[in-house]
């Protein structure tokens, strides 16, 4: 006796090519992107006021992370010209930007965290953005199939 079976329909999950991981990741990863812009913006702005005026910032208190507010300028200029240039890169789904997206994201948490005494509030900005970066640039999917 023989017994026919159907084929059972496969599941949604096997008919793609890769995994596109969480919605809010993917749709992170384009808001990353923009945030790294956004960001890097905010740093050539806040690099040229440091630059050009050495009493635009004030320090709150004595602080171990001493810097000359000129110093602090064009490490904020310089970190925010290379965000800029990732999150471009990220738009145009490059690897390489996404990888340096997360080191970057994580060097602009740190001297944000050493930057707090200039401005608190500005500064736990930057961090809160840093970190989604990182959180967004890690659990999203690099776009593998795009069409040229």
């Amino acid at each position: 006796m023989a017994h026919q079976t159907t084929p059972q329909p496969s599941s949604p999950a096997s008919n793609r090519s890769h995994d596109t991981g969480s919605p809010w990741a993917a749709g992170g990863t384009v808001f990353a992107a923009v945030l790294l812009l956004v960001d890097g913006v905010l740093g050539v702005i806040k690099g040229i006021s440091g630059i050009a005026e050495d009493d635009v910032y004030t320090r709150v208190g004595n602080y171990t992370f001493k810097f000359d507010v000129t110093a602090w300028g064009w490490i904020h200029l310089i970190l925010g010209i290379i965000l800029i240039v990732v999150g471009a890169g990220l738009f145009k789904g490059a690897l390489w930007a996404r990888a340096t997206g997360v080191v970057l994201a994580g060097i602009s948490v740190v001297l944000n965290f050493m930057w707090l005494p200039y401005t608190p509030i500005w500064a736990i900005v930057s961090i809160a953005i840093g970190l989604f970066v990182i959180w967004a640039l890690c659990t999203g999917s690099a776009r593998q199939d795009r069409t040229v």
